[in-house]
């Protein structure tokens, strides 16, 4: 990590700070994420201007300000909506709005105008700030104390140069406070967030062989912040290429998803996110609907309906049973596999009551071995989420390929511990992939069982069953003494 990666995260954390004796962090993330979000736009709307009048870079956001003000004033402006560009008020950027609150005449409202003109500009930031209550009692018992907290909150994360951030940093350093997040938040973090571990198993299993792919298409059925959907770009080597579809049922998580989008540079043109329930109705259906990367980490046992008008759903219709209302697990997964490529590849982190549960999730299971969907299990270590201390599993699938076999991969013990946290470190990463891609046995590690073996097993997938992960106990020696009595 460079020398501006940290001051960036080191800023936007002490801007947290701000907030965090006012809210728990659930609720202040998205008052922060989308200040530096509207601080990336007006900055990136300043320098553009700069660029577009004088053919050059500015030295400081100071310095693109004024000459804004200047343009803004004559005849200069109509050059500037010609070039497409959102237009913010001289008075409404942030440097501005900054410059407003150091001499204590900041105002509310004016960042309020601020969020709705943007938010008005083009469809594509349409109700992004609004979660974002400018007047909330949670930011003070009173008006007074309500805009003194949004006035220290501006000067605080003014401090962040972003002019000066190329590449990824900034989306790293957002990336920074999302994670930091979901450990503050416990277990709502799963709303939002993967482990940096499983999230990079996931990527690298599902990218590979498809690394030099143009226009990859990569997709995430309950993407959360949109990390697991951007690990994609770490791996590609068309990172800008890659086309991003993914759909969150939260609105307030689907928000920041679309941020991170833009903090990561990813042009608005690759950027087809919904906010929608994803069992709920299918999506999408009229763009691409065939992925070469699906990626997923679902809620674990959620409800759904499961009412049997879902047995007509293309998704689940091959089946001929549902998953159960009490547990979604499997109608997840079978959404996400009916929108896989034939030449694609998913992975889906679930709970290890997948593997061997009975009943419709047996049946679905089945047919999917049957099928030879199910490509490898991957058992992960216990306590590598933040919503959950249970062992989880990705499980890999495939459309078509030869054969029916599967790879079992105990990883559970590659892990070390992180505070309350477990953590993958990338050795333990990189052996996984390894192991994953050699497809062979390894001794308490790894098994590629047959067909004939997992079916012998009543096709019950539980990892224990083909990998022996038990220590060899040591002998005990019994020594037979004979106590010889004197005669």
């Amino acid at each position: 990590m460079d020398d501006n990666s940290k001051d960036l995260e080191s800023i936007l954390w002490a801007a947290a700070d701000v907030l965090r004796s006012k809210m728990d962090a659930n609720e202040y993330k998205n008052y922060l994420l989308s200040f530096i979000f509207y601080k990336y736009l007006s900055d990136t709307f300043l320098v553009k201007v700069y660029n577009l009048l004088e053919d050059c870079e500015p030295t400081s956001i100071e310095e693109a300000q004024k000459r804004y003000e200047i343009a803004y004033k004559g005849d200069e402006k109509e050059d500037l909506s010609d070039e497409g560009l959102y237009l913010i008020e001289p008075e409404l950027t942030f440097f501005s709005l900054a410059q407003q609150a150091a001499n204590n005449e900041f105002k509310r409202e004016s960042l309020q105008k601020a969020f709705n003109d943007i938010e008005t500009s083009d469809v594509i930031f349409e109700d992004l700030f609004q979660d974002v209550d400018l007047y909330s009692t949670r930011l003070g018992i009173n008006d007074i104390k309500q805009g003194s907290t949004v006035s220290e909150l501006i000067t605080v994360i003014n401090q962040a140069d972003i002019l000066h951030a190329e590449g990824d940093v900034l989306g790293n350093a957002y990336e920074y406070l999302i994670k930091q997040f979901a450990s503050e938040t416990g277990k709502k973090a799963g709303e939002f967030y993967t482990p940096p571990g499983p999230a990079e198993i996931l990527t690298r299993i599902a990218i590979n062989g498809q690394e030099s792919k143009q226009g990859l298409l990569v997709y995430d059925p309950c993407m959360g912040s949109s990390s697991l959907l951007l690990a994609a770009r770490r791996f590609s080597e068309n990172p800008k290429d890659i086309k991003y579809f993914g759909q969150e049922l939260m609105t307030s998580t689907y928000n920041i998803a679309r941020m991170n989008m833009f903090l990561h540079r990813v042009a608005p043109e690759n950027q087809h996110l919904h906010n929608a329930d994803t069992l709920d109705a299918d999506w999408p259906t009229t763009e691409e609907t065939e992925f070469d990367m699906v990626v997923m980490n679902p809620p674990y046992s959620a409800k759904w309906s499961a009412k049997t008008g879902f047995l007509n759903d293309q998704r689940f219709s091959d089946y001929g049973v549902l998953a159960p209302k009490s547990k979604a697990d499997y109608a997840f997964l079978l959404h996400g596999f009916y929108h896989l490529k034939a030449s694609g590849t998913m992975g889906i982190v679930l709970p290890h009551g997948v593997l061997f549960r009975g009943a419709a999730e047996g049946k679905i299971r089945q047919k999917l071995l049957e099928n030879g969907a199910i490509y490898a299990v991957i058992g992960l270590p216990a306590n590598m989420f933040y919503n959950t201390s249970i062992p989880t599993c990705i499980i890999v699938l495939k459309k078509q390929r030869e054969g029916r076999d599967v790879l079992f991969i105990d990883a559970s013990r590659h892990f070390e511990k992180n505070k309350t946290q477990n953590v993958m470190n990338a050795t333990h990463i990189d052996h996984v992939i390894e192991l994953f891609k050699n497809r062979q046995d390894v001794e308490k590690e790894a098994h590629l069982a047959t067909f004939e073996e997992i079916k012998e097993n009543d096709f019950n997938l539980n990892i224990p069953r083909y990998v022996d992960t038990n220590e060899d106990e040591i002998p005990r020696i019994s020594v037979n003494i004979k106590i010889l009595k004197n005669r």
